[in-house]
């Protein structure tokens, strides 16, 4: 339902499995999995912006209340969730280019690549990437990967979720 609301689509990635998604007051994710061989977690949240960016219109129109810009929101999203996993600044963060935007029928997207704090919730984990995606006023994908090694594995299992996420046209 949440994807449908989105307008994205998803194809099950294979060789991973679903594992039971984190949902607490620091982190509330929609959907997670594992990779095949357990060396990677994947924590995905899809939100749509379409009634928030109603609302915003309607906010701005009537000049009463100033909202935030629902097509900013994945910036908002992935910086949070990068500064709460990394303690502070400890992140790179990079705009994703436009031709790869395009392969997922994105308008705007960033990636942050993180050194992880030691912390239970991310089972210890070492690194993260997280890529938050947008279609401006339609939805928002929000995914982290979680590794112990940024390997050639790490990336191609990166790559396999990755693809398995389109906006639709």
């Amino acid at each position: 339902m949440l994807l449908k609301q989105a307008d994205l689509m998803f194809t099950f990635p294979k060789g991973f499995s679903e594992i039971k998604a984190i949902n607490n007051d620091y982190f509330s994710f929609d959907f997670a999995m594992e990779g095949p061989e357990h060396n990677c977690e994947v924590w995905l949240m899809v939100r749509s912006q379409k009634q928030n960016w109603v609302s915003y219109e309607k906010a701005r129109s009537d000049k009463k209340n100033e909202l935030a810009n629902p097509d900013s929101m994945y910036i908002d999203i992935g910086k949070a969730y990068a500064t709460e996993l990394a303690d502070s600044r400890n992140f790179m963060a990079r705009h994703i280019p436009a031709d790869v935007l395009a392969e997922y029928n994105a308008d705007a997207g960033k990636s942050y690549l993180l050194n992880l704090r030691d912390m239970q919730v991310i089972h210890h984990y070492k690194y993260a990437l997280i890529v938050s995606l947008q279609k401006k006023h339609t939805g928002t994908l929000v995914a982290i990967f979680f590794t112990n090694y940024k390997d050639p594995d790490f990336y191609r299992d990166v790559n396999r979720v990755s693809h398995s996420f389109k906006f639709i046209p």
